[in-house]
C-alpha cells in the first residue's frame, strides 16, 4: 500500500514546471498515484493523436483529450489546469519518458555531492540529458557545468524509474540513469544551479538529500558499485 501523501509545491526551473507533489519519505515506491498514471497516459494518446490527425475533427479530439488530461491533474493536485496544459503540450509527438542523468564521482572514499540552489539539498550532480548526446557525454557534461570537474564515465549503475522513489513526484514521467564516475581535472566550483560543491566521507554524507534527484537508494547502490567491479547493474 502507498504511504498517505501530502501536496506542496516548489519552482521547478529544469523541467520548466511550476509545480510538482511532495511524498513522504519511506521505502520503494512499488506504484505511483492512479490519477496521474491516467492523465499521463492520456497526454501520450493524445500527442500521438496530434501527429497523425488527417483532418481538424481528429485534431479537436486530440485537443479535447490534452484538456482533459490536464483537468484530472488540476482537480487532484494544487495546479492549475490551464498551467498542466502549458506543460502538456510542450511536448510535441510521440511522448515518451525523460531521461535524467546522475554521476556518483568517488576520489579517496569521498563522494562528490552538490547542493541545489533551487532547493538547498543535496544531491548528485546531474540534470535533463540533452537530445543528440549519448547518455555517458550527457553525464561527464552535468557534471562539468555543476561543479568544474572533468570526469570520465566508467560504468552504469542503475536504471530508475523516477515513479517509483520516495519524494517528490514530478508531472513528467522520467528514467534515471545512474553512472559511476572517475574524478580528472578541474577546480571544484559551484554554478548557476549548485550553492555548494564538495566530496564528502562516506560516514558524513550531508542531509537532506533532494529525494527526487537523488534518493538513498541511489547512494547505496553507487557505493556497492564502487566496492565491487562484478556487481550486475540494477533496474526497475
Amino acid at each position: 500500500m502507498l504511504a498517505a501523501y501530502e501536496y506542496v509545491h516548489f519552482l521547478s526551473i529544469r523541467t520548466g514546471l511550476p509545480w510538482s507533489w511532495q511524498r513522504r519519505e519511506g521505502q520503494i515506491v512499488s506504484e505511483t498515484l492512479k490519477w496521474l498514471d491516467w492523465a499521463r497516459e492520456i497526454q501520450s494518446l493524445a500527442h500521438t493523436s496530434l501527429h497523425y490527425a488527417q483532418n481538424p475533427f481528429e485534431t479537436s479530439r486530440a485537443q479535447r483529450l490534452l484538456e482533459i488530461a490536464s483537468e484530472i491533474v488540476a482537480a487532484n493536485s494544487e495546479m492549475e489546469a490551464q498551467d498542466v496544459l502549458i506543460a502538456f503540450t510542450a511536448q510535441p509527438g510521440y511522448i515518451t519518458p525523460k531521461v535524467d542523468v546522475r554521476a556518483a564521482a568517488f576520489r579517496d572514499g569521498e563522494l562528490l555531492l552538490v547542493r541545489e540552489a533551487m532547493d538547498g539539498r543535496w544531491t548528485l550532480p546531474g540534470g535533463w540529458a540533452d537530445v543528440g548526446e549519448t547518455p555517458s557525454v550527457a553525464v561527464e557534461r552535468e557534471v562539468k557545468e555543476e561543479t568544474g570537474l572533468t570526469v570520465h564515465a566508467n560504468r552504469i549503475v542503475g536504471v530508475y524509474d523516477a515513479n517509483r522513489l520516495p519524494g517528490e513526484l514530478p508531472l513528467y514521467h522520467a528514467y534515471k540513469l545512474l553512472f559511476l564516475c572517475e574524478p580528472g581535472d578541474g577546480d571544484l566550483k559551484p554554478s548557476e544551479e549548485t550553492s555548494e560543491v564538495a566530496f564528502f566521507p562516506i560516514e558524513e554524507l550531508p542531509s537532506p538529500l533532494s529525494s527526487y534527484r537523488t534518493a538513498p537508494r541511489h547512494i547505496q547502490d553507487a557505493i556497492a558499485a564502487s566496492n565491487d567491479p562484478d556487481i550486475p547493474v540494477v533496474f526497475d
